[in-house]
């Protein structure tokens, strides 16, 4: 979609989404569907835009993004390189505008771990009015990546069990 056709197209809100409905419970339902769903086939990007407010500042073990586009692109890019990405959500925290989900994410990469699922478990911290402006992962950048890079991996499993 173009930039100017996608600027012209009102922004759906979680609002509008839930027919009135905009409590914290609502936006974190379908901020879960966008992770649950979201492929290199389908990014959601309708989804993404009913979530994530255009400031988005969105933070990981590797990048500092601001801008929901910037975001996007990312998404774009992770994607592409991902045979599957699965998310289970566990136990979530709301209090007005802030919330904190816990998840395990389940992914194949083609050049890690023998292209085998590695599973990775997470927070996210979240900020939010109607929209999310702020989200935060939390989780071991080593188990995301580093110990499943050939080499490395192996260098990263002999410093483990020396500190053991």
């Amino acid at each position: 979609m173009s930039a100017s056709i996608q600027a012209s197209r009102p922004e759906k809100s979680v609002k509008d989404m839930n027919q009135g409905d905009t409590d914290s419970g609502s936006l974190l339902e379908c901020f879960k569907k966008l992770y649950r769903e979201m492929s290199a086939d389908d990014l959601k990007h309708e989804l993404i835009n009913t979530v994530y407010a255009e400031n988005l500042e969105f933070i990981d073990s590797f990048h500092h993004l601001h801008g929901r586009t910037a975001f996007v692109e990312y998404c774009e890019q992770l994607y592409e390189n991902l045979r599957a990405c699965d998310f289970e959500f566990h136990d979530q925290w709301c209090q007005p505008g802030k919330a904190m989900l816990t998840w395990t994410m389940t992914y194949v990469h083609p050049r890690l771990n023998r292209a085998k699922p590695i599973k990775v478990n997470g927070a996210t911290e979240l900020h939010f009015t109607d929209k999310i402006y702020f989200h935060q992962d939390y989780c071991d950048g080593g188990a995301l990546l580093y110990e499943h890079v050939p080499v490395l991996g192996s260098v990263i499993y002999q410093l483990k069990k020396r500190l053991v």
